[in-house]
Parts: C-alpha cells; structure tokens; sequence
C-alpha cells in the first residue's frame, strides 16, 4: 500500500536509505573495533558497592566504545547524499542529532579520559540539549504552521499553536536521555530503536518523503550495529550514539505530530526513564519520613532491577525487543483512529 503512495524517486531514494547507512556499519565496525581498542577507548564501568551496581557488568570493563561516531556517522552521510536539506524539518532533525552526537560524545571522551564513569555535569548536558530543542521549535513553529498539529489518539488532530513550542522541547530532551538510560545491557536501546524507526519510516509516508527516508536510515544502522552490539557486545554506542538516537526519535516525533503518540511506541523507554524518576523521587521521600533512603526498585534503570530479579542479560534484551515490537503494533492501531498524518 505504501508503495502506491510513492513516487519511484522516493522508492530508489528509501532504498539508498537501507543499503548505505547498513552496509557502511556492517563494513567499517571492525575496523572501527580495532581502532577503538588501539586508542584505548574502553568502556569504563562504576564498581559494584553494596546492592547498587549489578556486579556482572564488571566483566564489560575495557570494551571499546564511542561506536555511536559510525552509528550516527553513517546517518549523517546518507542525509547529506540523499536527503532534501532545504526542508526545515529535515533540517531540524539533523541539527539535534549532531549537538547531541556533540555532547554525547564529550561525556565518553570525559569517562575515557578520568577512567571513571562519570562524564560532563549533568546541568551542562541538560543546558545544551534544552538549547538544541528550543532552537528547534521555535524554527519550527516560525517556518512551518503545520507543525503546531498534534496527533491525539482516538480523537484526531489538534492545533496547539504556540504550546508546541514548550512541548516540543519537552519531548525532545526527555526522550534523549530516555534512550541513553536505555542503553545499559548490550543491545538493548539499538534494539528498541528499531521498532520506533519502523513507525516513523510508515507514518511519515509520501507527505514527509525525507523524514520518513531518515527514519530508515536510523533503522537501517541500528540493525547493522546490533549485529556487533548484541551480547556479548564488541562493541558500545555510548552517549555518543543513545543520546543522538533519542534526539532523533523525539524531533521526528516533533516534526510530525506525534508527541503524544510517541509515550506508547516509546513505551521501553519511558519505563527505563520514569524508573529512575521513581527511584529517585522514592529515595528522597523516605530519607525525610523515615531518616534513610529507600529504594522502590532493586536497582534503577529498569533492565538492572529485572537482572537483580535473576533474568539474564540476554533475556532482559529480548522481551524489551518483543515488548517495542508489540508496541508499534499498537501504535499502528491506535493511528487508524487518526485522520492521515500531516
């Protein structure tokens, strides 16, 4: 059906979208291994202590990461091959993805470099991703009207006017740093991003054709890194990549009025996101009524307390995966009590 909706320059242009960003992953992540390990760019990991850090992750110390420079690199080169780069939501997309490649990628350097966990302040990445998303949806909401439409599930579409410009940097920032909470078991966030990337690739369709080519390219990378991602992984994403991706999974959900629809498709990553709230949040509550913090999950993010519950690795992964996929199938449903997409 998609098919018929589309023009044969779309379809060769969609194609390009799968072939290069996969085949330019699958070919350069060895070498890009290699290279990683020569250059020392291990993946630091925080030492257990008491029953806050998953022991078993001591052994992932030294893999190599930053893997999210081919990730998102690959992207990046498909866009400016292919992409229609005069169109503002194109633009807008591509301008988050390389401020959060940016910043995830001084937050790696910051751990490689202190051989510790801990990366850029956590206010300076907050402050620079707010910039990036304000600076997005306040283009957005100058250059093109029909942005500030929102898709609202079993009712249709909404013209907010100028809340779009709050939501959207809202969902921008929140599902940036809810994809790099995500990535904390080999796989897991490149696998989830798949799903999501499918949708918009479907969602966007002929009205959206360069949206949509780029929802391609993200699938098609994620796919191609999973092969060397999946546990035991060879290599990480790291903040370079999760930060990026998340970026780009909440601007296309910008750029298309799917703020609202996103909570469900994106459902793995809220839970990841809102644990840590929670846990958080829970802490804090009981440290004042009971003079000691504690904890409402074993371990936060999510996938650590399922660990702590005795799953394995790989089992977390894969249920988050069947659990994504269903998710766009539910989107997929819940899109057919909306009117077209803009």
């Amino acid at each position: 059906m998609l098919s018929n909706l589309l023009t044969m320059d779309e379809v060769l242009v969609r194609m390009a979208a799968f072939v290069v960003p996969l085949v330019l992953v699958l070919a350069l992540c060895p070498w890009s291994i290699r290279k990683l390990q020569k250059l020392k760019a291990g993946q630091p990991v925080r030492e257990a202590h008491g029953n806050v850090h998953a022991p078993d992750h001591a052994k992932k110390a030294g893999t190599p990461t930053m893997g999210g420079l081919l990730l998102i690199g690959a992207v990046l080169v498909y866009a400016l091959l292919f992409l229609p780069l005069t169109d503002v939501r194109v633009q807008s997309v591509l301008l988050v993805v390389l401020v959060t490649a940016f910043l995830g990628f001084l937050d790696d350097y910051a751990k490689i470099k202190r051989h510790n966990s801990d990366g850029v302040n956590g206010w300076f990445k907050i402050m620079l991703q707010t910039c990036a998303a304000a600076f997005c949806a306040v283009y957005l909401y100058c250059t093109d009207e029909n942005v500030c439409n929102i898709a609202i599930p079993f009712y249709g579409w909404l013209h907010i006017g100028w809340f779009f410009v709050p939501l959207a940097i809202l969902t921008i920032i929140a599902t940036s740093n809810a994809v790099n909470l995500t990535d904390g078991l080999d796989g897991l966030a490149s696998g989830c991003m798949i799903p999501a990337a499918m949708f918009f690739l479907v969602c966007s369709g002929s009205g959206h054709a360069g949206l949509s080519a780029f929802s391609m390219a993200v699938l098609a990378a994620c796919m191609g890194f999973l092969w060397y991602n999946c546990h035991p992984a060879k290599v990480f994403m790291g903040d370079t990549g999760s930060l990026a991706l998340g970026g780009a999974l909440g601007t296309l959900a910008v750029c298309t009025g799917m703020e609202l629809v996103l909570i469900v498709l994106a459902g793995v990553f809220v839970a990841e996101a809102s644990s840590v709230v929670i846990q958080v949040v829970w802490f804090k509550i009981t440290k004042r009524v009971y003079g000691e913090g504690r904890r409402f999950f074993r371990m936060a993010p999510l996938h650590h307390h399922f660990e702590k519950c005795g799953m394995s690795e790989t089992q977390v992964c894969v249920r988050a995966w069947i659990i994504a996929a269903g998710l766009l199938v539910v989107t997929l449903m819940i899109m057919e009590t909306i009117s077209c997409c803009v």
